[in-house]
């Protein structure tokens, strides 16, 4: 039937000879995704009517926080440190720690393969987790606030580097790790002056781009009571006082967007 519908191109060659052109797979792709498609939005009960017919309430919303409420300002600016501090903090200590991690996930520097398979599997287990579940589960083992918010961050970050530079390990010219082994040094001092270098600017410009995203991640810590700015915005949507909403988002808009063009200089001169 595939064939009757689809039938493959026949390809006359120089000799005489023909022969039949492999057929695309687009074709199939494509009514797989739409089939895909279709069943998904029966199951989500997707609608596109009630999309394009509810979709004002959006902007009504939106509406609603213009003006900014510019006597909210000087509430904001505590929250937004602890964001920023709890960003930081956390994105440098799991950067750090990934390092340990990545080394002893990399299946061309550390020699036994068990230590590889539990160290990938951990990375993974910890991708797997979103970061509003590790900071919900992180309030109740160190409490409400900043802490929780810090160590969420901190271990998404471990699992998000580490699995980026355990890659980038395994994909580096191991020539040079080699020839300092075969001279005698150690298997430690091979990777220091021959790997580290390889790595250090995707290592370097991995860590910024995380920071980066979690300064937009910290921002909805709040919801779960791990501190910073998202607390202050679930207070001002449950009381509908939009205009403070609005001056929180255009605050936070105006601090992200900062950021990120401050790391994509660093990033930039890294390349």
């Amino acid at each position: 039937m595939w064939d009757k519908l689809y039938p493959p191109k026949r390809i006359m060659l120089s000799d005489g000879k023909v022969v039949m052109e492999k057929r695309s797979p687009v074709p199939i792709v494509i009514i797989a995704l739409l089939a895909c498609t279709i069943l998904a939005t029966k199951i989500t009960d997707f609608s596109f009517p009630v999309l394009f017919t509810r979709i004002y309430e959006f902007f009504t919303i939106f509406r609603a926080m213009i003006p900014p409420d510019w006597d909210s300002l000087n509430s904001i600016w505590q929250p937004l440190f602890d964001t920023i501090k709890m960003s930081l903090l956390g994105s440098l200590l799991g950067s750090v720690l990934a390092l340990p991690v990545t080394v002893a996930a990399s299946s061309n520097i550390t020699p036994s393969r068990i230590v590889v398979v539990v160290c990938k599997t951990a990375l993974s287990l910890l991708r797997t987790l979103p970061t509003l579940i590790t900071a919900l589960i992180a309030t109740f083992v160190f409490g409400l606030g900043p802490m929780a918010g810090t160590v969420a961050i901190m271990l998404f970050t471990i699992s998000y580097v580490g699995k980026l530079l355990y890659e980038q390990i395994e994909n580096v010219d191991m020539g040079a790790f080699e020839a300092m082994e075969s001279i005698g040094m150690t298997r430690l001092q091979a990777f220091r002056f021959a790997i580290v270098p390889q790595v250090l600017p995707g290592y370097i410009s991995t860590s910024l781009y995380c920071f980066e995203g979690n300064v937009r991640y910290a921002a909805i810590l709040g919801y779960v009571g791990a501190g910073g700015i998202g607390l202050i915005i679930n207070e001002g949507l449950g009381w509908r006082d939009y205009p403070a909403v609005g001056m929180i988002i255009l605050v936070l808009i105006v601090t992200v967007y900062g950021i990120e063009r401050v790391s994509e200089h660093f990033r930039k001169k890294l390349i």
